[in-house]
């Protein structure tokens, strides 16, 4: 579990060095990487560009189904409502997420939008997931 949530991480640190929001996301099958993300909004110029989505929607291509029964997400950030509802659809098994966000986290933070859909595992690597987080915004607000 927690060799996935580092390439998760690794995924947060890309998106850091592209100036973007540092969130990385992997969905894991039958012990497999099958896809990997990180946050490309401003990159892409799409709001809807969270790891969390790219992550599900290169996974949905590899699969050739949209439904990821028995597939897993890593991500390093509590989904937002539009990814929690994401993963909800997809029908992942398991979410696990590193840093709780209390403003607009849906997997229990502030909104219930999975359910009991998925189950649902936070606070892993919590620590080194919040820190990229805060640096980001530290060094933004100084800017």
């Amino acid at each position: 579990m927690i060799g996935f949530m580092e390439l998760a991480i690794a995924e947060a640190q890309k998106a850091l060095e592209k100036g973007e929001i540092p969130v990385g996301a992997v969905v894991v099958c039958g012990n497999e990487v099958i896809s990997a993300a990180h946050n490309l909004k401003e990159t892409l110029s799409d709001v809807t560009a969270h790891a969390e989505i790219l992550a599900i929607r290169e996974a949905e291509q590899k699969k050739g189904d949209w439904r990821l029964q028995g597939c897993d997400l890593y991500v390093t950030l509590e989904p937002c409502p539009m990814c929690a509802e994401a993963i909800r659809q997809s029908r992942l098994r398991r979410l696990y997420f590193g840093a709780y966000d209390t403003q607009n986290g849906a997997a229990g933070s502030k909104f219930d939008i999975i359910g009991n859909t998925t189950e649902i595992y936070g606070g892993i690597c919590e620590d080194e997931c919040t820190a990229i987080l805060t640096g980001f915004f530290k060094n933004r607000r100084a800017e």
